[in-house]
């Protein structure tokens, strides 16, 4: 399977080689480029059809190529009888020009290898469509494989083959002897056109009224392409060796009815008796049965049924066909005033440009794109017709797709954004251009349609103006924000500055209040707001616009500082009427009310935070926990919290806070990620003075009879003065007298004397108190405490204290 698929493919390959080296070598490839294979046609689909443009204009053209292998089987004169025939066949349609023939762009050349002649750009051959596909390209194209003709197609197609028809009878006396689906081409914008004039017939006597034909007698025995098409060719051609133009009305009814049966002609013919074929088919004509006809529409079966007719005198001629009923159809009309609209003068063009829009949704997109577009683009060049033409094209171009528009219509429309005349082609792209930005490139519409609008906006026509200034908001979300902000918006500004007119200048604040949605709210307050300031003109509808173009995102700074005092100062002028100032009043009472209640809120959020400071505060100091008495810092944390609080209310700090906040946050950071320091318990240092003066206290009031130390008035000390009988004593640590210290050995107090209370010699030995209880039947005096040693004791005591706090958890 695969050695045959590789066979096949090297076959196509060869002969697809051949013929484009036998191309090659004709002189028609001097002057054009020849494309791909794209179709085939003429008589027995001999002609191979090629695309291709010409190098000079790169105008494009179809390229038809004979290749001479095709009739290497024959003898030398079958030969030179085939290529005979070929040649009488081009050259009598390059004689013919008429819009139902093929026209031909340039003449026949011969070379070695091939015939070769080019014609305008063609799609197909009308039996390519119905399904003959032989001498195509290997595959098929699909967009032949595909093609199916709709209903007003083959309505008009007809109609212009009847056409076709009409002229050569009436015009130019000739028959044309071979009219097939072979010899009808569908040309690129899917018009009809008639080839293949190899058998066409003139008349003997032209000059005559009634012409008169002579027809050649059917050689069997001559190749095939050196005779009609048996199956389309009337009987008494073949049977009587006559021909008319009715000859040919019977070749258009078979071609009807092989339109609408796929390709399939009214009988078969049997090639090697075709005499008896013809006579057989003769007995069939002319008791018709009804099936036979039976899928042609009923509007022309009638008419259909006349043209197969065996007596050539019954048949209808083609001018007659040309005006019946089935032809009426809208469509079928419609295309054929565009083929004759060069004929009309602008006042019918534009009457029927005007009612177009009605009928365009009626035909296939097919029809309209590739037949009535390229009609409708040609008026382009004559500025008149543009305001009836464009809003036509534009209604095509809603049918198309983006890369249908930007193939098809978008070259055409470039010029036409140019113009500036007449004034309503501005307003159709105007009215239209959501259609224009939605469909055209990003490139092509920074180049071509937004400068369109521009120039519009500074057009000296007041009118222009004001068409664009009212349509700009209905496709404003379709520009981009650059476009707008940097283009279009200080073209608006300037034009609303500039100009004399108060509509302009009204309608400049209108647009640019509609368009404020789309724009960014700080290049409102930046750019429009301070604009609206500098409008002098002070009539009321200008104070209105203003009033309109304000927005409701303003902050309350600007609202309190400008808009506000602007509003105010321009609502008492004296050309606004009441219901004019009460607008201005109901606006500013509404800033008023926005700008208290936002502001209120702030302080409202700001208090709130103070409140919830000091009750921190306070609540730390009363009662303060473990994290506050660990803290090194508190208040420093309260400005932290305080600085994020006036952050989060949009406060405003000044670049010294900034930086103090950060040091303090950093600070706080470090002594957080330290350890706490352990509180180390001291001494109750007040509580062992309190009791060592007790206890001497005591030692005093039981002392007996001596009295020596005791009457020298001298109160006993305890360290705190120095007194005449301790006179002797010295400080001691931790503010106690050095004589009354707390050694390792135990507590000892030396008196100032070696003999007082009877020789005590050292710190550390017990005192002898016997002198003492020998006298303990003696009342005992108190000592003499004076205020000075009583102050100089309190003193102390609160010394200590103050000391001991320093050491306390607490």
């Amino acid at each position: 399977m695969e050695s045959m698929l590789n066979k096949l493919k090297s076959t196509v390959t060869k002969v697809t080689a051949d013929v484009t080296s036998a191309v090659m070598g004709n002189p028609v490839t001097r002057e054009f480029e020849v494309g791909r294979h794209i179709a085939s046609g003429g008589p027995g689909m001999c002609w191979r059809i090629y695309n291709g443009t010409k190098k000079s204009t790169k105008q494009e053209v179809a390229v038809f190529v004979f290749d001479k292998k095709i009739v290497d089987r024959y003898q030398k004169f079958e030969k030179d009888q085939i290529i005979d025939s070929l040649k009488k066949g081009v050259q009598q349609l390059t004689r013919l020009r008429h819009p139902r023939l093929l026209t031909v762009q340039h003449p026949l050349e011969e070379s070695r290898d091939c015939l070769a002649f080019c014609t305008e750009p063609v799609f197909a051959s009308l039996a390519n469509v119905l399904g003959q596909w032989d001498n195509l390209p290997s595959p098929v194209p699909t967009d032949i494989k595909d093609y199916k003709l709709y209903d007003v197609e083959t309505k008009y197609g007809l109609l212009q083959i009847s056409e076709g028809l009409s002229f050569l009878h009436s015009g130019v006396k000739m028959v044309h002897g071979n009219l097939c689906p072979e010899n009808i081409i569908l040309n690129k914008s899917g018009a009809w056109k008639i080839m293949g004039f190899d058998f066409s017939i003139s008349s003997s006597n032209p000059s005559d009224a009634e012409p008169k034909y002579v027809c050649k007698e059917w050689d069997p025995n001559s190749p095939p392409l050196c005779l009609p098409n048996p199956e389309y060719v009337a009987p008494e051609y073949i049977l009587s060796v006559s021909c008319d133009s009715a000859s040919d009305m019977y070749s258009l009814g078979v071609v009807v009815h092989a339109v609408f049966n796929e390709g399939k002609p009214v009988f078969r013919v049997n090639k090697q008796d075709i005499f008896k074929s013809f006579s057989r088919q003769l007995d069939q004509l002319s008791r018709l049965s009804p099936g036979v006809l039976s899928k042609i529409p009923d509007e022309v079966r009638e008419h259909v049924k006349m043209l197969l007719s065996v007596t050539a005198n019954v048949r209808p001629d083609a001018d007659q066909m040309t005006k019946i009923p089935f032809f009426d159809d809208v469509g079928a009309v419609t295309l054929q005033y565009f083929d004759s609209l060069f004929q009309r003068d602008n006042l019918q063009k534009s009457q029927f440009y005007k009612g177009l829009p009605k009928v365009l949704p009626k035909l296939p997109k097919r029809v309209v794109v590739y037949r009535i577009l390229p009609a409708l683009t040609s008026e382009f060049v004559n500025p008149d017709m543009v305001p009836f033409v464009l809003p036509n094209v534009l209604l095509i171009a809603e049918e198309c797709t983006k890369e249908e528009y930007v193939r098809l219509i978008l070259p055409d429309l470039t010029p036409v954004f140019k113009q500036q005349e007449p004034i309503q082609i501005l307003l159709i792209f105007l009215q239209k251009m959501d259609l224009l930005l939605t469909k055209t490139p990003p490139e092509d519409i920074k180049n071509s349609v937004l400068p369109m609008v521009y120039r519009a906006l500074e057009a000296p026509s007041i009118q222009i103006q004001e068409l664009c200034l009212n349509i700009i908001p209905s496709f404003a979300n379709l520009i981009d924000y650059p476009s707008m902000k940097n283009a279009l918006i200080p073209r608006i500004k300037s034009a609303c500055l500039q100009t004399s007119s108060l509509a302009v200048r009204v309608n400049s604040l209108v647009c640019l209040g509609k368009i404020l949605e789309y724009l960014d709210k700080w290049f409102v307050i930046d750019e429009i707001l301070p604009f609206l300031q500098q409008i002098p003109s002070r009539e009321p509808a200008v104070l209105m616009g203003i009033l309109a173009s304000l927005f409701t995102g303003i902050p309350k700074e600007h609202l309190a500082g400008k808009s506000v005092p602007h509003l105010v100062s321009i609502s008492i002028d004296n050309n606004l009427n009441l219901n004019q100032f009460n607008s201005f009043m109901a606006v500013i009472r509404e800033m008023l009310n926005r700008m208290e209640a936002e502001h209120k809120t702030k302080l409202e959020q700001l208090h709130s935070m103070q409140e919830q400071q000091r009750s921190l505060n306070l609540s730390n100091q009363m009662n303060p926990s473990e994290d506050t008495k660990n803290s090194p810092n508190v208040s420093s944390q309260v400005r932290d919290v305080s600085a994020f609080l006036a952050l989060l209310f949009n406060v405003s700090l000044t670049l010294e806070e900034k930086q103090r906040l950060a040091k303090e946050q950093e600070q706080a950071a470090k002594l957080r990620s330290q350890q706490p320091l352990a509180p180390q318990t001291a001494k109750d240092l007040t509580s062992s003075l309190l009791n060592n003066m007790t206890s001497l206290n005591t030692l005093s009031l039981s002392s007996g009879p001596r009295t020596t130390p005791m009457q020298t008035g001298g109160a006993l000390s305890s360290g705190f003065s120095s007194g005449p009988n301790m006179s002797g004593m010295g400080t001691m640590n931790n503010g106690f007298n050095s004589n009354m210290g707390f050694h390792a050995g135990g507590m000892g107090m030396r008196p100032a004397t070696p003999g007082l209370y009877g020789g005590m010699a050292t710190t550390t030995s017990t005192p002898n108190f016997s002198a003492l209880t020998q006298n303990q039947t003696q009342p005992s005096k108190p000592p003499d405490m004076s205020s000075s040693k009583r102050n100089d004791i309190n003193n102390a005591v609160d010394k200590y204290e103050g000391e001991e706090d320093l050491y306390s958890p607490s």
